[in-house]
């Protein structure tokens, strides 16, 4: 698990192993009563402690799950770096699913994409640990397969990213249904044939724009 530095007070003094403690109660708390009926008090119940342990560590609980969004965010974004975009697009679909596929971390996600979408603080989280990272590894490795004459020069990069994101996301998230070898295989391909027609940036970043 990611090294959480919780945002309390004194954070640099406190015990690594009781905030590991308190981590894993968390996220088995937010797993199965969902951000909404998620309490300190019943964390600090799983965890085995007190509150006060809770509240040196973080002000509130959004601040507690905005860390905890953090830790999910490590396993996020796929190192890349192929240096062939079938390559890169494979390993990122296949991370992608392989974290998705965790039942524990879908039942976060979406409950947290949801309370996001009325938590300023939790849509901010997101944005920062988990999309904007995101989207920028795979611009990295579009920008280069451009630069290898493997995708148009003119690519629309937002369409692109699009493509590249929404396919596996929408399966697990939306449906439910499994992601297995065969469907990131699937996937891969038609996301590799469809790239090179996300074209005509007009209003929308371009690869030169």
């Amino acid at each position: 698990m990611t090294e959480i530095r919780p945002r309390g007070r004194g954070a640099a003094v406190l015990r690594q192993t009781v905030t590991d403690t308190i981590v894993a109660a968390a996220v088995a708390e937010l797993a199965e009563t969902g951000y909404a009926g998620m309490s300190m008090g019943a964390v600090a119940r799983r965890a085995g402690t007190g509150k006060a342990a809770l509240y040196r560590r973080w002000p509130s609980k959004e601040a507690m799950v905005v860390d905890l969004i953090d830790v999910f965010a490590s396993r996020q974004v796929p190192a890349g770096g192929a240096g062939d975009l079938s390559g890169d697009v494979r390993a990122y679909v296949r991370a992608v699913a392989d974290t998705l596929s965790d039942p524990v971390v879908m039942r976060i996600v979406l409950d947290l994409t949801a309370e996001a979408a009325r938590n300023p603080g939790l849509s901010e989280a997101f944005d920062t640990a988990i999309r904007q990272p995101r989207r920028t590894a795979c611009e990295r490795f579009l920008r280069s397969a451009v630069e290898r004459g493997q995708l148009p020069a003119d690519l629309d990069l937002d369409l692109a990213l699009d493509l590249l994101v929404g396919l596996t996301q929408w399966r697990v998230l939306n449906t439910g249904q499994n992601v297995d070898d065969s469907y990131v295989e699937a996937t891969s391909k038609l996301i590799i044939q469809a790239l090179p027609l996300c074209l005509g940036a007009g209003d929308r970043r371009g690869v030169r724009g």
